[in-house]
């Protein structure tokens, strides 16, 4: 599965987890994907959208 808003293209990005101690692991941060039918052009489609696309009306829900 796919990470990725079909809108924006916002997908994963990387960091590290930094204890206390300062013992460094690698780390991802996932966007805030939801799944929803769309209306692209004239059909009905399911797409993954992060809430900023969502929230700020890109998309038209079906």
């Amino acid at each position: 599965m796919s990470r990725i808003c079909d809108i924006c293209g916002k997908g994963p990005i990387v960091g590290c987890n930094v204890s206390h101690a300062h013992n460094v692991t690698k780390r991802r941060w996932y966007p805030n994907l939801h799944t929803m039918r769309a209306r692209v052009g004239n059909r009905t489609v399911r797409v993954k959208i992060c809430t900023r696309c969502l929230r700020s009306g890109k998309v038209a829900k079906a």
